[in-house]
């Protein structure tokens, strides 16, 4: 009587169907879904820059929005700052968040780049996450200091002396270059990577571009100038969050291209 060997008895159990052991896709599916939620979660920051922006910009008191290096300008934005304290704290606030979102709309378009560009959006990223940064504490000293020497019980000379102080020191130079040149300069490279990448029409990379860098240089004009100017870069950030929810959806290492994203 011969004993079978175990490489026998394996084949037939393989083909009288025995029962093969399966490995669960359900971490797999969980890992999916988080980054689907995720990814999703920034996608709603694409759009929240461009109304944060919007408002911050429009709700500052016409004539505020300066850099204060001399005593000549400090004494002229201080009644202004002192007439509307409430409204420049406010104004304030939202900038902070404006700059924020504007920081993590940067990553959010990054994820939405394989491939070609993706270095440069990567790169973007990083750039305007710091100059982001920078531009919050940028942001605390203009707007906040500002509204503050306005309602200070001093005098405006010893406002103005501190206003001057504080925006020629060292500490803000340094915050401000790096935040004056990193956020212009990310929305270029996240509109040459988006342009590149061809993930987006290539109409719509370019149209980001033109309107982030209006968007960015204007200032408290009032509220309807403000609207008129930052209106178009909402309108781009609205569907540029569309097409990053949408991509979402598609499996990590799907490089397919977006439906309508063709020149």
């Amino acid at each position: 009587m011969s004993v079978s060997q175990p490489s026998e008895q394996f084949s037939a159990r393989a083909i009288h169907g025995a029962p093969t052991p399966v490995v669960s896709q359900r971490p797999q599916r969980t890992m999916d879904k988080t980054a689907r939620i995720r990814r999703r979660v920034l996608a709603v920051f694409v759009p929240l820059a461009g109304i944060l922006l919007l408002l911050a910009e429009g709700l500052n008191p016409k004539g505020t929005d300066a850099v204060v290096q001399n005593t000549a300008t400090a004494l002229k934005v201080l009644p202004i700052a002192a007439a509307h304290p409430t409204q420049l704290f406010v104004a304030g606030a939202l900038s902070l968040l404006a700059v924020g979102a504007v920081g993590v709309s940067f990553a959010a378009l990054a994820t939405l780049v394989r491939s070609r560009g993706s270095a440069v959006a990567t790169v973007a990223a990083l750039i305007g996450g710091i100059a982001a940064f920078c531009g919050i504490v940028v942001n605390v000293m203009v707007d906040f200091n500002l509204a503050a020497a306005a309602t200070a019980p001093i005098t405006q000379n010893a406002a103005a002396r501190f206003l001057v102080t504080t925006f020629n020191s060292g500490f803000y130079h340094a915050f401000s270059y790096v935040y004056f040149i990193g956020i212009p300069l990310s929305f270029a490279l996240v509109a040459f990577a988006l342009w590149r990448s061809r993930r987006v029409p290539r109409w719509l990379a370019l149209l980001y571009f033109i309107a982030a860098e209006a968007a960015w240089q204007s200032s408290s004009l009032g509220f309807l100038k403000v609207f008129l100017l930052m209106l178009p870069f909402v309108v781009v950030s609205v569907l540029l969050s569309l097409y990053v929810w949408r991509a979402a959806a598609r499996p990590a290492g799907d490089g397919a291209e977006p439906a309508g994203a063709t020149d």
